[in-house]
């Protein structure tokens, strides 16, 4: 068995494959085809979620819950989503993107069956949407944030002080947008941050980052994703041609093919906690 083709990079939605392997679980059958246009959710970074849709051979049709990623080893064991015991493309297993249907399988779901492929594309468009919308809310951060360092943290995507990378524990996207989690605690503190001063400042910071964002999003810049190789396993990068240069950041999700696709992007920020930052990007299309 090889690792799975995948075509979600160029935008697909549809595509055809043959059943390679089918198993049984608590949640529902999870259905492992040669080639899809499902991109699955991330098992380590489960920031985006999988693709919902239908398996289709003939007149006969299987619900897809999710799709998730599916591992196995060279050793035989096989393992999906969050049992994985190794992070996408370890040495020692082959990657694959799992099927997770709503039910057990159906009898004609079988290996060997040609099928036919078809994600939920609005679905996909929404969630593609969030993904974009939640890169260019974190770039617009870092830069509404760049002058409370006092050592270098490193840099982002645009050269900016990357505090995205120093401080972001968690990243949940949804159709439209997303939420995350900044924690502002003392190790942040000991990077140079001055976490007093943005907390009393938070609105400030607040309408520079979506006036950040509405200049983007009037831009109409060009978004595509560039992929290394045509398996699971490849390294995938976000590209935006932003007024200020080019920002490229590795990623394995799905986004939009241009800022145009926008009508706003905008976020609030939530500092109830003051050791916790949460942002909450809300996209318009």
């Amino acid at each position: 068995m090889s690792s799975t083709i995948v075509s979600f990079a160029d935008g697909s939605v549809t595509g055809e494959g043959v059943v390679t392997r089918v198993e049984s679980s608590p949640e529902g059958a999870v259905v492992v085809v040669d080639a899809t246009p499902f991109h699955p959710v991330d098992h380590t970074w489960p920031d985006q979620p999988g693709d919902s849709g239908e398996l289709v051979s003939g007149d006969t049709r299987a619900a897809v819950a999710e799709a998730v990623m599916a591992a196995s080893s060279d050793e035989g064991l096989f393992a999906v989503g969050s049992d994985i015991p190794a992070k996408r493309g370890a040495e020692g297993w082959t990657w694959l993107v799992a099927h997770r249907l709503t039910t057990e399988a159906p009898y004609w779901l079988v290996p060997g069956t040609t099928v036919t492929l078809s994600v939920d594309a609005a679905r996909r468009a929404g969630l593609s949407r969030g993904h974009t919308a939640c890169h260019l809310a974190s770039l617009a951060l870092d830069l509404a944030v760049a002058d409370l360092w006092r050592k270098d943290p490193g840099v982002d995507a645009l050269g900016n002080p990357d505090f995205e990378a120093r401080a972001n524990q968690s990243s949940r996207i949804h159709e439209d947008g997303a939420v995350d989690e900044y924690r502002l605690g003392k190790s942040l503190r000991r990077a140079g941050f001055d976490t007093e001063t943005f907390g009393s400042t938070l609105a400030d910071r607040e309408e520079r980052i979506n006036s950040q964002l509405a200049a983007w999003v009037a831009s109409g810049a060009a978004s595509r994703i560039e992929a290394e190789g045509t398996t699971i396993v490849g390294r995938r990068r976000w590209h935006c041609e932003l007024p200020e240069g080019e920002a490229v950041i590795l990623c394995g999700g799905t986004h939009v093919q241009a800022l145009s696709e926008f009508a706003s992007i905008s976020v609030a920020l939530d500092l109830t906690d003051p050791q916790l930052l949460v942002m909450t990007t809300t996209a318009t299309s």
